[in-house]
């Protein structure tokens, strides 16, 4: 934690300690001020929401963040704040809107190559787990819900083993089926991704197909939003991620034996053809699996 504050030694350069040492442009003081901010219960709810709205264009907002005196106690304060309207379900959309504004510069932390390793290794991530494990439908549960996937999603955008690794030492996998089975269509999404995102570990396949239980309940869950996506308009997206599921789980021999007998027939029939028409990698994804399972049978 560099001394200073979140402004020290920025705009460094060959002069030393010239004049120019300490300049800074006018955005950058404003969002070192609004970093302050964040340290103090009258100005945090305002500093929350204007930084939330800069963490896109504001690409070293992450390490600023982190190091900055007492923000990151501030974020998790703002964080376990709101449990005790979890269960039970009293949370306020203000209420909501705001913590979901501290989760996004925690997505901003867990984004940045420089902040990750140590968001990681502060067990942050686990702040998170009592928001994925709510099942209220409302609007304020479910933006905190999806907000929280969403800090998930970017640990595991980026193929690291050591998030991988991390994540598979916790119960995220039990939460991101429940989501997957009862979730929005948005919520159910990420969480699907981010499993798909475990499985392509291996590391994450072999955890998977260690134990029976765990595919069985994977299995059950992906065979589930198949039924779901029979029924009606079924989503693209999800439909995507669901083969990608199921043809990475055809990578382990055990579990591509298991698949033989209980991936859905809708999977087999052509039942998807006209929702795969434009999606040529899905297609093509679908086609691997089959070939994949039907290899099994002939050998």
């Amino acid at each position: 934690m560099g001394g200073g504050g979140p402004g020290a030694g920025a705009g460094g350069g060959a002069g030393g300690g010239g004049p120019g040492y300490f300049q800074v442009s006018a955005e950058e003081e404003k969002v070192f001020q609004l970093v302050l901010d964040l340290t103090s219960n009258q100005t945090r709810e305002g500093a929350l929401l204007e930084l939330s709205k800069k963490r896109e264009s504001y690409e070293d907002l992450a390490p600023i963040l982190w190091h900055a005196y007492g923000v990151i106690p501030a974020l998790l304060q703002e964080i376990t704040s709101v449990y005790p309207a979890l269960f039970p379900p009293t949370l306020t959309g203000q209420a909501s809107n705001r913590v979901c504004n501290a989760l996004a510069l925690l997505q901003c932390v867990a984004s940045h190559s420089e902040t990750r390793g140590a968001f990681l290794q502060a067990h942050i991530p686990l702040f998170l787990y009592p928001f994925l494990n709510t099942t209220s439908k409302t609007r304020p549960f479910e933006y905190l819900r999806l907000t929280s996937l969403g800090v998930v999603g970017a640990l595991v955008k980026n193929d690291n083993s050591e998030v991988i690794s991390f994540l598979l030492s916790t119960e995220i996998i039990p939460l991101c089926l429940r989501i997957m089975e009862s979730g929005s269509e948005l919520s159910k999404t990420v969480a699907i991704f981010i499993l798909q995102k475990i499985l392509l570990d291996d590391l994450g396949l072999a955890y998977v197909c260690q134990t029976y239980e765990r595919f069985y309940a994977v299995c059950t869950v992906l065979n589930g939003m198949v039924a779901q996506l029979c029924e009606g308009q079924p989503s693209g997206r999800l439909l995507k991620h669901v083969v990608r599921c199921y043809l990475r789980l055809s990578d382990n021999p055990r579990a591509r034996e298991a698949l033989r007998q209980c991936l859905p027939d809708p999977l087999r029939d052509g039942t998807f053809l006209i929702a795969l028409k434009d999606d040529v990698t899905t297609k093509r994804c679908l086609a691997t699996l089959l070939l994949n399972l039907s290899d099994q049978v002939q050998g």
